[in-house]
Order: C-alpha cells, then structure tokens, then sequence
C-alpha cells in the first residue's frame, strides 16, 4: 500500500511539475467573461485597465456587455451567463493557457455581430512557425435566429504554453463597432486513423471542436476554406464559401453515434477528404442523409461526388428526425482520390435561419466487383 501510494505521489508531482495541468476540454478559465472590471477600471461600459478581466488581457476598444443592455434601438442579448465583452475597432483579448506540445486543438466561441455587414474576427495562436496561420471568421451570414453563432478554429500546438488571440481587424466610423464574444472554449483532438474497415478518417465525425452544453444557439459552424491540416473536424476539409454545421446528439436528431455534420448552405457548404486509391480498382461509398430534428423541412438532396462518379440522393425531410443510407460505388482513375459531399439546394427554417440535410457514418472500402462501377 505504501509503495503504491509513493508511485502516485510520483505521477501527481510529475504531472504538476511545470504547474497547472495541461487544459483538455471545456470552457477556459473566466471564458465566460463572468469576471468583470471593476468600475474604477471603466468607462461607462468601456474597459480602461488592459487587465481588468481576470485571465484575459486587453487591446483596443473593449466593452463589457451586460445582457439586455441596449445600443440605440438594439438590445444587445448574451447567449451564456450575464455578461460577454464587445470588441472594437482593431482590438483584441488575449489569453493564455498550458497544453500538450505536439496535439491538436479546436477553439469554441460564441460571437454576434453588432454594427456593420462585413465584420469578421482573426482567431490565431502563439507560438506558431508557419507565416498567415491564422483563422479569418468571415460574418456576413449569420447562421442562426437569434443573432448569435458559435464557431470553432482548429491548430498544432508548438508549445506546452500557448496564447490564444481573437481580433477584430475591422476599422469602422465608430470605433466602438464590432462583434460580442462570449464562452471561449478549447478541446484536444485526436484524429482518428484509417482502418481496414473505413479507408475514411473520421467518417462517423465522432472527433470534432468542442459543443457549447448550454446556449441555445444550436450546433458548432466549422469555417470556410479550412484545410484538413489543422481543421478542427479532423479528416476533413471545407471545401466551400460557407460554413458547415458540426450537430450533437444531445440536441439534434444524430443518426449513428453522437455526431454529425449538417449542410447547411446549398451548394457553398461542402465538405472533402482526399484518400489513397489504386487505379482501376472497385470502391463502394457508403453514408447516411438524413435531417436533425430541427424544424428544416422540404425537399432535400445531398451530392456525393468520387472520381468520374456523382450520386444525387433526394431526402424528404419533415423536420422531426428520420435518416435514409445511400452508396456510391465507383473505379478509381488516379492514386488519390476526392469524396466530396454537398447539398443542392438552400434550405430554411420558417425563422429565417440557414439548414439542410445532414450526412453521417461515412464509410468507403475497396470491393472486388461492381457491375455498374
């Protein structure tokens, strides 16, 4: 008994050795913003003191946001708790957080947009070596009802300290325009490999950024134009002008396991995976359509594309949930091969907000004939 408590004495020390434990999954210290200024450290809801938020450092125009606060006719609302910071004209918060050197990570927020129509937020980590790594979150479309998204940004940490910035790049008339963050989140990812069962990397989608348990807002956006590099989807690559939809099954109707993707902007929301093929062999595509029980109704159709191969499949959706299953089989004609998945029409809710069918348990393997291939 002695010697097994000595042997985690060890490891305890060992793992605190360089202090804090490296952050795995959740909301960062003070994400939320709940911590506020002190009103010496204000200027009616604007932030003087750099370092008035605790955990978080300040640049710029910063406004700490009370929900139900009103700006003119506007009533700027908070998705989470009773706070959220506003950031202006070139500003940014900063913060820093100990991780695992060598991981990959996905970053999680909650953002609205304020003023103008083309306000946008750079997200980027530090320390990194590759030159322009850093993630543009373009808001001309919001995808929800209520005004607030939440979206996540994918990367390698170089480091076991790192410092996580979000920036407003946007120079506007009022300085003090531009969007409201709020519930910072931070999840590790470990990417899935192939198998000999799926030559498809996170084909189920079961690894992906971090879901916010508590805001209404309904679902994670993964960016446009993210590479599988550093996406925070791991496999996958977005391929399109607009974002797609990461769903849970604790909120959404998920056909297999508790993931799925959602696409939710017609033909500018696409996702991609190139994988290794050999020439003139058989594959046999296989994945589910289907709709999240979220009031998206009408007369879908998802598009699977692979090699020289196309496969439209029509899903009538009534909004309640229900999944249909669909393949593709196709003979390579290069050793890589890109499956791409899109939705053909735009979709919406009678709210106004952005939906579409959702796709999952995707699955390829090499088959020894195919009549129609």
């Amino acid at each position: 008994m002695q010697k097994l408590s000595a042997i985690l004495l060890v490891v305890l020390l060992c793992a605190t050795s360089n202090g804090v434990l490296s952050f795995t999954d959740g909301i960062l210290p003070n994400g939320q913003f709940e911590y506020g200024p002190k009103p010496s450290q204000m200027k009616g809801t604007r932030v003087i003191d750099p370092k008035a938020i605790p955990n978080w450092e300040l640049t710029g125009f910063i406004e700490y946001i009370k929900s139900g606060q009103k700006q003119g006719d506007m009533l700027l609302v908070v998705p989470e708790g009773a706070y959220a910071v506003r950031l202006g004209e070139d500003a940014s918060i900063k913060t820093k957080v100990k991780v695992t050197k060598g991981l990959f990570y996905s970053i999680t927020f909650n953002v609205a947009r304020t003023c103008a129509q083309e306000e946008k937020l750079n997200v980027s980590v530090s320390p990194n070596s590759e030159p322009n790594d850093w993630g543009i979150l373009p808001m001309q479309t919001m995808y929800s009802s209520n005004g607030w998204d939440t979206y996540s940004w994918g990367f390698l940490a170089e480091s076991n300290n790192i410092e996580i910035v979000i920036h407003n790049p946007s120079v506007e008339k009022d300085p003090a325009c531009g969007p409201l963050v709020d519930s910072v989140a931070l999840k590790a990812l470990f990417p899935p490999r192939r198998t000999n069962a799926n030559m498809l990397k996170n084909g189920d989608f079961e690894e992906g950024p971090f879901v916010l348990p508590k805001t209404d807002v309904g679902g994670v956006l993964i960016p446009p134009n993210i590479e599988d590099d550093h996406s925070p989807l791991p496999g996958w690559m977005i391929e399109s002008l607009k974002a797609v939809k990461y769903l849970d099954a604790e909120h959404f109707a998920v056909p297999k396991g508790k993931r799925a993707v959602e696409l939710i902007a017609g033909k500018e929301s696409a996702i991609a995976q190139v994988v290794k093929t050999t020439p003139g062999k058989v594959y046999a595509l296989s994945f589910v359509v289907g709709d999240a029980n979220n009031a998206c109704e009408g007369s879908m159709i998802v598009e699977a594309f692979a090699s020289k191969n196309t496969l439209r499949v029509p899903y009538e959706s009534k909004g309640k949930g229900g999944f249909k299953q669909a393949v593709l089989k196709f003979r390579a004609v290069t050793t890589r091969t890109r499956i791409r998945f899109l939705s053909t029409f735009y979709q919406m809710k009678t709210d106004g907000s952005l939906c579409g069918p959702i796709i999952d348990d995707v699955r390829m393997i090499g088959v020894r004939y195919a009549k129609h291939a």
